[in-house]
């Protein structure tokens, strides 16, 4: 499939017709055990759910089809993925992380990866000098988000792959706001993609799940199956079927995501009342130029930074009637959060900022419900 546009991989991978039966929507496979010879013999290639489903091998196909990968791994969560990912990495390894991440990634790097033996930095994946001058010691990985959560910051995924690959290290892209819709990290030199598939590969807020993809079927990729296999983060075939049939869909929703978030982040630039919108669409983002030419479109997450500060971003999120206020992202329905107030005891979010998960509502009703509630 690799002649063919992303949408359109994202309609057809890992969906063929059911060789059993020639049905067109594939079958859940709900089965936890398979069938096997006296000795272990595998008769229809599978032995036990946490080692394999056809379910889930679907899913695997159309990710790694969707992403140019070699191949794929399911996961319980996006957070089973990156822990299950890190951990495999070798005792005493050194790997940096950006300064601006999602929170779960940070409160796994911050309080348990160094009781795995792993040395974690942080740096502004932005400034290349900065990331030049921390691969200058060894360095088993560097971990890139782009666009980042919640300030969304634009990283150059080919300039820092290249920079991880001369210090020998893994690059690893976390995906998930951009989706291989709008970006291929792999294609820019990446090793391995990570994806939360809560997010806009499920697309209804109802199923949970995360996924690598990584470029190479390497004995690394198989490092991390076997961890996977035996410590037991598998994705439930439900939500393997939920995730893969949000696949069919992604294109037609991410083009109206992507829509609706230009329109309403312009008109949030422009209101007196907002002091700053993080959205890499906007000509006046530092990361503008960078995501104009790693993205097709710029995604459908904005932050809003008010000049009032904590108390106004409260008032608003309080008075909005159209984004409901909650955690995750990549729903059909809008969504606003005040990252400070759920990121525990040490956000790191500012007390101004309010996240934004533009949906599938009209543009106009988006607009004027923010209208309203900024007065």
């Amino acid at each position: 499939m690799n002649s063919l546009h992303p949408g359109t991989v994202a309609v057809h991978a890992g969906q063929q017709p059911d060789p059993a039966t020639g049905a067109v929507a594939p079958p859940i496979h709900l089965a936890t055990t398979f069938r096997h010879g006296p000795a272990g013999e595998r008769l229809g290639g599978y032995e036990y759910q946490r080692e394999g489903n056809p379910t889930n091998d679907r899913l695997r196909e159309a990710l790694a089809a969707l992403e140019g990968g070699a191949t794929a791994l399911t996961f319980a969560s996006g957070m089973a993925a990156m822990t299950t990912l890190l951990e495999s990495l070798p005792a005493g390894s050194r790997v940096l992380f950006p300064d601006d991440c999602y929170s779960g990634l940070r409160m796994l790097f911050s309080e348990f990866l160094p009781e795995r033996g792993l040395h974690v930095e942080t740096v502004d994946m932005g400034d290349l000098d900065a990331v030049r001058e921390a691969c200058a010691r060894p360095l088993a990985l560097l971990w890139i988000e782009t666009p980042s959560n919640p300030r969304l910051k634009i990283s150059d995924i080919a300039a820092l792959a290249a920079l991880g690959h001369a210090a020998g290290a893994m690059v690893v892209v976390d995906n998930t706001f951009a989706t291989p819709l709008l970006q291929r990290p792999l294609a820019l030199g990446a090793d391995i993609v990570m994806h939360s598939t809560t997010k806009y590969f499920g697309g209804h807020s109802d199923v949970l799940g995360g996924a690598l993809v990584f470029a190479r079927d390497d004995d690394f990729a198989k490092k991390v199956a076997h961890r996977l296999h035996v410590t037991g983060a598998v994705l439930a075939p439900f939500s393997a079927w939920l995730i893969l049939r949000g696949c069919r869909s992604l294109g037609a929703r991410m083009a109206m995501h992507c829509a609706n978030a230009r329109r309403l982040a312009a008109f949030l630039a422009a209101h007196p009342a907002v002091a700053r919108v993080n959205w890499p669409g906007l000509p006046t983002h530092p990361g503008h130029a960078i995501a104009a030419a790693q993205m097709r479109d710029f995604g459908a997450m904005l932050s809003v930074q008010l000049h009032a500060g904590r108390e106004a971003a409260l008032a608003v999120a309080g008075k909005l009637r159209l984004f409901t206020n909650a955690t995750s992202l990549g729903g059909c329905e809008s969504l606003v959060e005040h990252r400070a107030s759920v990121e525990g005891a040490h956000p790191r979010s500012p007390q101004d900022l309010l996240r934004v998960s533009v949906g599938l509502e009209d543009a106009d009703d988006l607009i004027a419900d923010f209208a309203q509630a900024l007065g």
